[in-house]
Order: C-alpha cells, then sequence, then structure tokens
C-alpha cells in the first residue's frame, strides 16, 4: 500500500512538471514566433449596381426653354438654327441665337417644344460677337433660362447642349460632353469670304455639335446657360470640337441690343488683304518687294478723313503689330483693335520701304466697321 501511494505521488508531480514544461515551451513559441498564431480574416465585400441618372434633371431645366428659330426670305425657308429664351420682361420673351443663323432674312419664327410656332421680331445682331435677338409674346408653362458663368469653369466640368441638328426630325436633341479648353482662339468668316475675317474667343467642347446646334444654349450641370454654341471644325479626321461664346460676352451684347445700345466698333479707314494673299497677285509685287514674311496686313487704299489718314499710313504699307501683338491676317487685326474702343490711342506697327515703323492713332468711329 505504501508503495502504491508513493507512486501515485510521483504520477502526479511528473504530469505537473510535464505541464509545466508544456506552458513554458508554448510560451517560448509565442514570444518567439508571434505571427504563426495571427487569425487571418477574410472580408467578402458585396457587389454593387452603381446608377448612374446622367444630367436629366438639369436638362429638364432648360429644355422647354430652348427654341427652333427659322428664317425666311420671302415666304421661302432660308436657314434654321437653335435659340432660347433669355429673358423675360414686359410680357415678352427675348430671344438669342447667332446672327449667322438669321442672316440675311426678312422674316423669322420660333418654335417651341410643344410644336407651337410663332412669328418673331428682329432687334438686332451683331456679326462680329456672332449675337442675334429676337422678341415675341410671352408663353405660359415656359420660362426664361438660368445663366451661368465661365470664370470659375474648369477643363474637364460636365456640359451639355440642346438644339435642332441636321433637320426638324431631330430638333432638341441633347448631346454630353466636357469642358475641353477655354479661351480659344478660333478663326471664323463672317462676310461669307474664303479668308478669315474675325477671331472669336469661345470655349471648346466635345459634346456633339452639327449643323442647326448654332444658337443654343450650351449648359453647365446645373442646368444653366455658360455659352452659346456658335461653330465647329468639320475636317477629315476631326471630331469632337465644337465652340461657344462664353456667356458673359452674350450677356453683353443682349443687353445692349434690348436697350439700344449696340456697339459701334473702331474705325481705321483703310482697304486691306492680307500678306499671304497678296502674294499670289501680281499688282502687290511692289508692295512686298523686301518684305521676307508671309504674315502680315497689307493697306490696299486709305480713305480720306479717316484715322489712318490723319496717322500717315498709306497704301503698301504693311500692318504687323497693334500694341506689340502680332498681326497676322486681317482676322487678328479686327480681334487685335476691336478690344478697344472709340477714342482710344493705339500704336501700330508697320513696314514700309523696308523698314519697320511705328505710329500712334487715335481710334475713331464712322457709323460702321472696319
Amino acid at each position: 500500500m505504501k508503495q502504491s501511494a508513493n507512486n501515485k505521488t510521483k504520477v502526479v508531480v511528473y504530469t505537473i512538471f510535464i505541464l509545466l514544461l508544456g506552458v513554458l515551451l508554448a510560451y517560448g513559441i509565442i514570444y518567439k514566433f508571434p505571427s504563426i498564431f495571427q487569425e487571418t480574416i477574410t472580408k467578402i465585400e458585396k457587389d454593387v449596381t452603381v446608377t448612374d441618372s446622367g444630367i436629366a434633371d438639369a436638362v429638364e431645366k432648360v429644355y422647354d426653354s430652348v427654341v427652333i428659330v427659322s428664317t425666311y426670305k420671302g415666304d421661302n425657308l432660308y436657314s434654321s438654327g437653335s435659340g432660347f429664351v433669355y429673358k423675360d420682361e414686359d410680357k415678352n420673351f427675348y430671344i438669342i441665337t447667332n446672327h449667322h443663323v438669321i442672316a440675311d432674312g426678312d422674316k423669322f419664327k420660333i418654335t417651341y417644344t410643344d410644336g407651337e410656332e410663332v412669328e418673331a421680331t428682329l432687334i438686332g445682331g451683331d456679326i462680329y460677337a456672332d449675337i442675334a435677338l429676337l422678341k415675341v409674346p410671352e408663353k405660359e408653362d415656359v420660362k426664361a433660362v438660368s445663366i451661368g458663368k465661365t470664370d470659375t469653369l474648369r477643363v474637364g466640368d460636365t456640359t451639355f447642349t440642346i438644339g435642332a441638328p441636321l433637320d426638324y426630325v431631330y430638333s432638341w436633341t441633347v448631346t454630353r460632353g466636357i469642358i475641353s479648353g477655354k479661351e480659344r482662339l478660333v478663326e471664323v468668316s463672317v462676310n461669307g469670304s474664303d479668308d478669315s475675317d474675325y477671331v472669336m474667343n469661345v470655349l471648346q467642347t466635345d459634346a456633339a455639335v452639327n449643323s442647326g446646334n448654332s444658337g443654343g444654349p450650351m449648359c453647365n450641370a446645373n442646368g444653366e446657360v455658360i455659352g452659346v454654341i456658335s461653330a465647329k471644325i468639320s475636317s477629315t479626321g476631326v471630331e469632337g470640337m465644337g465652340f461657344a461664346i462664353p456667356i458673359e460676352t452674350v450677356v453683353e451684347k443682349a443687353e445692349q441690343l434690348i436697350y439700344g445700345e449696340a456697339t459701334d466698333y473702331p474705325y481705321l479707314g483703310v482697304e486691306m488683304v492680307n500678306v499671304s494673299t497678296a502674294m499670289s497677285y501680281m499688282q502687290y509685287y511692289r508692295y512686298l518687294n523686301g518684305y521676307d514674311k508671309t504674315t502680315g496686313v497689307l493697306i490696299t487704299g486709305v480713305q480720306k478723313n479717316s484715322a489712318a489718314l490723319d496717322a500717315g499710313l498709306q497704301g503698301g504699307d504693311i500692318i504687323t503689330k497693334i500694341n506689340g501683338a502680332d498681326i497676322s491676317n486681317v482676322a487678328y487685326l479686327r480681334y487685335e483693335l476691336y478690344k478697344h474702343k472709340i477714342g482710344d490711342t493705339i500704336e501700330i506697327t508697320y513696314f514700309r520701304d523696308g523698314k519697320e515703323k511705328t505710329v500712334s492713332l487715335k481710334l475713331t468711329s464712322k457709323g460702321k466697321s472696319l
């Protein structure tokens, strides 16, 4: 019995020893290699479907304010474009569109989204700003657009257009894009000539712009009008390059037209041709002798009682700069000139008899543009 008790005591002591040894061994392993006991957690993500409602709410804000503008010569439809209700005043709507949409017409009509057609009165237009203003009686349930601003616009901001591209069948087409560029200088022909007549400072967008969109609004993602569609580059290999006149320019011209204060542009009193064009005609060779550039504007004649004549400019002079800004052609001459007001004094740099000269000239008005 005594030996049996001793054996049991030995077993208990031995068991306790083994347990203590195991605990010490486990502690040592954990201390030395803690990472093998860390818990690995696998997180299961849910599949999520993102619903993009687009800009439908913004489009609704302006949609019914957009109109089709039809220009007639006599009883014949001459051209058409787009426009929008800019202002509601004295029970009349003032409709903004492009000047080139109404040019050469003698009768004008606008069509609303519900199909109602109304004859419109032409208030006036500005050929170089490419803005025209029509007036019609106000219409119930139609309101003027909200006007935005461009100074806070960033390249990449969402934009959309509404207009009547190609045909009446596609009227009130909505196209979406982004602001692709700001302060783009685009040469345009406003008098139907082969050469450019003017340079417009415009916004660039990749929203689809087609014939018939002219005069329609370009809007931001809030449904505010930030520009008026005016032009696009149409050429092989070119896609998604449309241009809009900034709304600040549009509003300035529209207000002038409403209140009879249309811009009276400065007047030089010269007849002129691009140097690049003059190089193709023998009658201009004598003026170009010694001139080694292909840019500039050749004066071919000076009018009586004009600012140019008073400043001593004469036929054969080649204008190369206005106030230090390079003048590459007639379009850029007008662009730089029309930055100034009647009464301003500008400095003209020109080439004569193989020498570059400068002259100061005070801008005047003859009741017409250069």
